[in-house]
This record gives structure tokens, sequence and C-alpha cells, in this order.
């Protein structure tokens, strides 16, 4: 068919309106007429060659197949072409006349908005508001998570921290108990022990062949 209609003309609130176009209208009126000369084409054929090779002989019989297929391929196109322009003339008039919907009609979700418009600027404005509520809250979450995560962490620290104090007690108790004297001062020459056995560890492993 020729009478598509470009889609800048195409009718969309028809076609949601009706729910469908004028054009696939006219495509299914178009296909159904071809179906129909399609299976009506044959028969007349068939028919037509029958009453009239009642005398003839096979030869001519076959002749008359032959014209008459030619005949019903002619009247076919012809056919089809008359209706195609009809068709087209159709299709205008049905999107002028059938299938056009007048400004003050509105399909029923859009007359809410018509008739309610500032209870439509109402929803939006709760829509923005819960949209900002959400993300508030959802910062709020990560927040309270991550200051959880925190203390945790901070929790498990404290609980090392006591027990190298609680370490560290024990030691000095038992220094005090041996009679050992100072307890400061001698952790602080077995550190210095310590550091010093540490550096000649270093230099012999330095020294020592590889």
């Amino acid at each position: 068919m020729a009478g598509y209609l470009s889609p800048s003309t195409l009718k969309l609130y028809e076609t949601q309106f009706f729910g469908f176009t004028p054009q696939t209208c006219m495509l299914r009126v178009y296909s159904a007429f071809q179906d129909c000369l399609y299976d009506i084409l044959p028969v007349v054929e068939k028919v037509c060659v029958r009453q009239l090779s009642k005398s003839e002989s096979t030869g001519a019989e076959e002749l008359l197949q032959s014209r008459a297929r030619e005949c019903s391929r002619k009247l076919q196109q012809f056919l089809e072409d008359r209706f195609k322009q009809l068709s087209e003339r159709m299709e205008a008039l049905l999107v002028n006349r059938c299938f056009s919907v007048p400004p003050n009609v509105l399909l029923p979700e859009d007359k809410l908005h018509s008739n309610h418009p500032q209870d439509v600027k109402e929803v939006l404005r709760l829509e923005s508001s819960l949209a900002d509520l959400q993300r508030a809250y959802e910062a709020e979450v990560y927040a309270r998570q991550a200051l959880l995560a925190e203390l945790e962490e901070q929790s498990e620290v404290q609980k090392q921290l006591d027990g190298i104090l609680s370490w560290v007690r024990e030691l000095q108790a038992a220094w005090v108990k041996e009679g050992n004297g100072s307890f400061h001062e001698s952790f602080r020459l077995v550190m210095e022990s310590v550091k010093k056995l540490q550096e000649a560890v270093i230099e012999v492993c330095n020294k020592a062949p590889h």
C-alpha cells in the first residue's frame, strides 16, 4: 500500500485511544482482499475452462487453460491496482473522519490529570521528597555502619592493649617476688640486650658466605 503516513504525521494519541492505527486497519483490509482474490480467481478460472472446453479437443483445452491463466493474472493485477487506489482514499478518510479523536475527548488516565492538575503536581512533589528522604536514609545507614566498624576495630585494639598491660603487670609482680631489684631498670637493660643481640645476628648473617 502506498498510503502510509510518515512518522511525523502518525496520530499516536488516536492509536493509544483506539488500540490500533488506521494504517494497520487498512493493511488488514487490503490483506483480506488479496486473500479472497487469490482464493476466488483459480476457482473462476477452472469453471470457465471447464465450461468452454466441453466440445474442444485436448490440445485446444490446454491452450484454453493457458489463455485463461493469463487472463486471470491480468484481472488480478487490474483488481489489485483499483483496490489499491480505493484503499488510499479510504485510509485518508479513516484518518480524518473516523479515527480522529476530538480535542475535548481524553483517555480516562488523561482525564484524571486534566481534572486535577494540582493533585498531579502534589504527587510529583511528594515523589521528589520521598526520593530525597530515601537518599538521606541510605547515607545515614552507611555512616552508622562505618561508625560501628570503627568502634569494633577500636574495641579489638583495646583488648590487645589490655592483654599486654596484664602481661606486664604479671611479669613485674614475678620480678619483684624474686627480689631482682627495680623492674623498670631491669626491663630497660633486657630490651637493650635484645637490641644488641638482634644487631649481632644481622651482622653475622651479612658476613656469612652466600
